[in-house]
């Protein structure tokens, strides 16, 4: 059986050292976790005025969801990332995550307007259906991830701040949908490589006469070359437009 290659031993570009801390972090997938929060502030900047309280609150509702419970119940899912932490741990981390975004969803509906609640349910609705597999898997596929991860934080985070819905706010949102169906097409091979491939064998043919010889590092590179830029991308730009309405 062919060596894998040290540059991809790792289940995810990002993914740290198994043990300990590490696999706390590793857990959070750091840069899939700032690119949907961008998503949150994207949506909030195209608002006609930004509230920091509420974009923060946002913000904080979407980590705990997204990147606590969310991964939570996804390693639990057949352990992708491969960590040590125990199975009492991921269900805790889950349902404390996803009780911590409810619980600041409900102070935001109090405080804010009750208009935000049909938001907070759907939010924990998402979390549940997409990561549990519910009906079957009907809610765990490209679109509902999307919609899920991209377009839904996108107009959270819009609405949370204006209360209403207009042009601007659903743009961004489609936007974010789509971007969130990139990310989705780049890093759904990559897993593949990484997680599920032994070996590739193969050869690319240039016009010039070169050969190249393809195996998992070579076609593994660009795909996470580009989800490297784009979430960094994402979250320069989210700054970016928060910052100028700041």
């Amino acid at each position: 059986m062919p060596a894998t290659p040290p540059e991809l031993g790792r289940p995810a570009f990002y993914a740290l050292r198994r043990g300990g801390w590490r696999d706390l972090v590793t857990l959070l997938h750091p840069p899939y976790t700032a690119w949907h929060l961008s998503y949150v502030a994207l949506g909030a900047a195209a608002g006609r005025e930004l509230h920091a309280d509420r974009l923060l609150a946002a913000l904080a509702a979407f980590l705990l969801a997204v990147g606590v419970s969310a991964h939570a119940l996804d390693e639990l899912h057949g352990r992708p990332l491969n960590t040590a932490l125990s199975r009492r741990s991921l269900v805790w981390l889950a349902a404390v995550g996803l009780a911590g975004a409810v619980a600041i969803g409900i102070a935001g509906c109090v405080v804010v307007s009750a208009l935000l609640a049909p938001l907070v349910a759907a939010g924990a609705f998402l979390v549940l259906a997409y990561n549990l597999e519910l009906a079957g898997g009907r809610f765990h596929n490209d679109a509902w991830f999307a919609l899920a991860w991209g377009g839904f934080p996108a107009f959270t985070g819009y609405f949370a701040n204006t209360l209403t819905v207009r042009p601007a706010g659903v743009l961004v949102s489609a936007a974010c949908c789509l971007l969130s169906l990139a990310q989705r097409r780049l890093s759904t091979p990559a897993r593949e490589l990484r997680r599920r491939t032994i070996a590739v064998r193969g050869e690319q043919e240039l016009t010039d006469g070169r050969v190249v010889e393809l195996d998992r590092g070579r076609l593994t590179a660009p795909l996470e070359g580009a989800l490297g830029a784009l979430w960094l991308a994402l979250v320069l730009l989210a700054v970016g437009f928060v910052a100028v309405r700041g």
